[in-house]
């Protein structure tokens, strides 16, 4: 039905919500019915919309936000009222952390039920106020579009970040006028502090030209501002070293003389090392967490801080900065860039040591702390008889940069031991190729994620790297990969422990292993019952057949790799301790043959 006098359609709140995805450019969208949301998906038929069918909500959540990641784009997931929404929460969360756009519709019971304990009623709104960007409660059809609109405007706009849209039942199934381009919200106001002001700038440039160990930390917002250029073209400006958080990386090229590696908890140690010893920090968005600065008494002692940062309220949360430039990355680098003196008679770094490049006497110091120590620089790790964890992460890189695959590998991961061994064993050179949980540290996110990002890029070849514990928790998730005749790698490194918890009681437990031990199901049996191949992996040898074998097969493929049991993630930093005070791999240990960063 349609409205006669401006041929403007009439439409169900149900229809409206679809109408305005498809109007946002949405294709895919991750849920789960239920009875709260059930007339949306009964008119879902009516729309070009891919609905991916989860086994668990939180699934739906993380493959909202794989799919924000690899994309770039907003992730788009659905879910009914009570468990349902509450089941999207930690998916929530992990987006909030890390600064990923989502959207989240939930159904909620009919308004005249809200406030009466009705079956599956929950206050979706009140458990998610503090982990969303903002959230809104729809009750009338007529707001549905605004809504939703406005909501996408939201997850992007400034620092990005999930928004939820709770709907009730009735506005559903109500009807109303629905006019997508005169539901288009005002244009979005910048914070007033989202500008580098003259005087900052100044105090920057300022501080650029006095400093002889510069260093840059490159964070995740590198990648959300899409600056990767910028960021090359400052470094090799005045040839500073670039160091790299966990979410950073694939911002900033490994092979380049400027490229230093990942700093932090289990970051290189020439780069905890550098960042102590420098004399100035350009922290290029990112926010200084724990896990980047060790103890904040003794964080960088001797080096000013110049923090670029879309969010005001990162500034001085942390790190107290001496020049705070608030806007976005990329503006604020093409910015600086022209007042930016190149230093004189250094020869550009983009050219080789062979072709002439002379490092500043800053970059010889580094190089002489890295010495011949660094796990990237490795192209052969030793096979000693045993598995490590570290070979399967190697062999995985090795394999896709043999097969000229590299640009078009995604690794997605989980969190623990092969989180950070994949950070320190896998180069990544390209943006958005390494999908994982920083912020929260969800462990399940990786499976459901892969699928996200699957369905974001189905032309690259997708690889979930998780521990047997992690991966348990979403395992159900094979399903929905074999559903949608989807293909991801699946690498499950499996030591038999909750690997970084045992790590932690080794050291500091007196490796007191306490409900550490996981016993698990024959993962390849268990992919079998899904209707995916898999095999077993026990050897070195085995590993870069076995990986081509998974590439190469056009299907899901899960590799169980079992790996030693008491292999550790080195070197590591204490809590409370500095970051240049890393805990090393024990002499003593039967493991100190692979090779790590000294």
């Amino acid at each position: 039905m349609a409205n006669k006098s401006q041929n403007i359609p009439t439409l169900t709140g149900a229809e409206i919500i679809w109408a305005t995805l498809v109007g946002e450019g949405v294709t895919t969208v991750f849920g789960y019915p239920g009875g709260a949301i059930l007339p949306t998906y009964d008119a879902l038929r009516k729309f070009p919309i891919h609905h991916v069918l989860v086994r668990h909500e939180q699934g739906a959540a993380h493959m909202a936000d794989g799919y924000a990641r690899a994309s770039g784009r907003t992730g788009v997931c659905v879910a009914t009222s009570g468990p349902g929404a509450t089941n999207l929460v930690t998916g929530i969360a992990t987006a909030m952390l890390d600064s990923i756009p989502i959207v989240c519709i939930t159904g909620q019971v009919s308004s005249k039920l809200l406030g009466t304990d009705a079956f599956q009623e929950i206050d979706i709104t009140g458990i998610t106020l503090p982990i969303t960007k903002h959230n809104f409660l729809v009750s009338r059809p007529e707001d549905i579009a605004p809504t939703i609109r406005k909501a996408f405007q939201i997850a992007v706009a400034g620092r990005p970040g999930p928004v939820l849209v709770d709907i009730t039942k009735d506005a559903q199934q109500a009807s109303a006028p629905f006019d997508f381009a005169a539901a288009a919200p005002a244009a979005h106001r910048p914070h007033p502090m989202l500008r580098a002001e003259a005087n900052s700038i100044e105090q920057a440039i300022e501080l650029i030209a006095a400093a002889k160990r510069p260093v840059i930390l490159a964070g995740h917002g590198v990648l959300i501002s899409e600056a990767e250029s910028q960021l090359l073209a400052f470094a090799e400006r005045r040839n500073i070293p670039v160091a790299s958080t966990l979410l950073g990386l694939g911002a900033f090229p490994t092979g380049h003389p400027l490229a230093l590696g990942m700093m932090g908890m289990h970051g290189e140690s020439w780069v905890n090392h550098a960042i102590q010893q420098s004399d100035l920090l350009l922290a290029f968005g990112m926010r200084f967490d724990d896990r980047v600065t060790g103890t904040l008494a003794t964080y960088a002692p001797h080096a000013k801080k110049i923090h670029i940062e879309i969010d005001p309220a990162e500034i001085d949360k942390n790190v107290h900065a001496d020049v705070a430039l608030i806007g976005d990355l990329r503006a604020v680098l093409e910015t600086l860039l022209p007042l930016v003196t190149p230093l004189d008679r250094v020869p550009h770094p983009s050219q080789s040591h062979r072709d002439g490049w002379v490092p500043t006497e800053w970059l010889r110091e580094i190089a002489a702390m890295k010495g011949d120590a660094s796990v990237r620089d490795i192209i052969n790790l030793p096979d000693n008889g045993h598995l490590y964890a570290a070979h399967v992460i190697h062999d995985i890189w090795s394999e896709a940069k043999a097969a000229g695959r590299l640009a078009q590998t995604i690794i997605v991961t989980d969190v623990g031991q092969h989180q950070m061994w994949e950070a320190q064993y896998f180069r990544h050179d390209t943006p958005r190729s390494l999908i994982t949980s920083g912020g929260l540290g969800t462990m399940g996110f990786g499976l459901p994620a892969a699928i996200g990002a699957k369905f974001a890029c189905p032309e690259k070849d997708v690889w979930v790297i998780a521990g047997d514990g992690g991966f348990q928790m979403t395992a159900a998730e094979l399903s929905t990969i074999q559903q949608e005749h989807i293909a991801i790698n699946i690498a499950v490194i499996n030591n038999g422990f909750l690997g970084m918890v045992r790590q932690w009681q080794e050291i500091f437990y007196d490796k007191n292993y306490e409900c550490t031990p996981i016993l698990s199901p024959d993962f390849v049996l268990l992919a079998a019952a899904h209707g995916i191949a898999g095999t077993h992996v026990r050897q070195r040898a085995e590993v870069i057949p076995t990986v081509t074998r998974a590439r190469t097969s056009g299907h899901p493929f899960l590799i169980n790799f079992q790996v030693e049991k008491e292999d550790g993630v080195y070197p590591m930093i204490a809590p409370g301790s500095a970051l240049h005070e890393m805990v090393r791999r024990p002499a003593a240990d039967p493991l100190i043959e692979l090779p790590e960063a000294e």
